[in-house]
């Protein structure tokens, strides 16, 4: 690896410290190098707080003129919750600045790198652009798709099961699946499950690690208006934020103020046949800023989510044990020929304890 790819691996590893800290800012990193010394590093901060080009301007520890900086995103260009980045950086007397990849935002767009060259800095772009574009798939599809990007997470048996016959579940994965599980759920910036795992499992669906960063928004998707006032996440939503989606005609005035009155907040949503319309949910947390879900339901709310095509990434935790019985991670996804199947791309698999980790992004007919 040469000495300017090394500076925007360096840039990359500074972005991941900003992993599910700074949403719906995507998480950047930046360095500023001059005389092949590495003078200043930064990364992006809580949302509001300095972007990864100004850290890294604040923490020189030389005098930036003439330096080179190394950011995997394009620099801002307008007034948000803080000035433009590609000012700050013309301040600061830097001469060169290479981009990993252009943000598809329309507010930038090209603008930032513009706004540089205008003022005579040498602007590049496209260096280790796959891994970054890798890095920041939360925030591009956010952008151009206008609307968050699905994770749906999973934790099975050999066979594919997610629970015994008798509906238990507890502990298909082992501890350290567990523990990575709360990672995830601490990245994200909502859980997204539906009503038949809350009368099943009756979850917390918070970050039980020490001291997390954040507790997720909770997303019930409820047709029927069926949450018990009594399950975990009501009593808790005091909290930790939780949203109820359910269909207008099954919310009735006292449960509603029930609900309120624990802190559930209850959207009143249409439905598509006999239940929820799933893009009108994405759209109205997309309008909320949420750019980031991790899925964990059952069978059905899965295969809903397959069946629109809105799964993004797959995430399965994979224990050696075998289960028989119906209870698979999703079921009807109408595909009833092989040649027919999601494929995944892009595969890894890792040891997780006594688990194995599967990751894959879905390719759909």
């Amino acid at each position: 690896m040469d000495n300017h790819s090394q500076y925007m691996q360096k840039a990359i590893e500074l972005a991941e410290q900003a992993r599910g800290k700074c949403s719906p800012n995507p998480f950047v990193g930046a360095v500023i190098v001059k005389d092949s010394i590495i003078i200043g590093e930064g990364f992006t901060q809580e949302y509001g707080s300095d972007h990864a080009e100004v850290q890294a301007i604040k923490n020189a520890t030389a005098d930036c003129s003439g330096a080179s900086m190394y950011v995997t995103l394009e620099p801002c260009s307008h007034f948000g919750k803080t000035p433009p980045c590609a000012k700050a950086i013309i301040d600061s007397g830097i001469n060169s600045v290479i981009v990993g990849i252009k943000d598809p935002n329309p507010l930038v767009s090209g603008k930032g790198i513009q706004m540089l060259e205008d003022a005579g800095i040498k602007a590049e772009t496209g260096l280790l652009a796959d891994v970054i574009t890798k890095q920041l798939e939360y925030y591009l599809t956010f952008i151009t798709k206008k609307r968050p990007y699905v994770v749906l997470k999973t934790a099975t048996t050999l066979g594919g099961r997610i629970a015994a016959e008798d509906g238990s579940s507890r502990w298909i994965s082992c501890e350290d699946s567990r523990k990575r599980t709360h990672e995830l759920r601490e990245e994200a910036d909502a859980i997204i499950t539906g009503i038949g795992t809350v009368l099943n499992d009756n979850p917390m669906l918070n970050v039980r690690l020490d001291n997390p960063y954040k507790q997720p928004l909770r997303v019930i998707l409820d047709t029927k208006c069926r949450l018990p006032l009594d399950c975990n996440i009501a009593l808790t939503s005091d909290k930790q934020k939780t949203i109820l989606f359910s269909a207008a005609e099954y919310v009735k005035p006292e449960k509603e103020k029930n609900l309120a009155a624990l802190g559930v907040e209850i959207v009143k949503t249409e439905t598509s046949g006999t239940h929820l319309n799933i893009d009108m949910i994405l759209n109205e947390l997309y309008n909320r800023n949420i750019s980031a879900i991790l899925l964990e339901a059952g069978s059905n709310l899965n295969s809903a989510f397959l069946n629109a095509r809105l799964v993004d990434k797959i995430i399965m935790f994979i224990a050696p044990k075998l289960l028989g019985g119906n209870n698979m991670a999703w079921h009807n996804i109408g595909i009833d020929n092989i040649e027919k199947a999601i494929y995944l791309t892009d595969m890894g698999i890792e040891k997780s304890g006594s688990d194995f980790v599967l990751t894959g992004y879905p390719v759909y007919n």
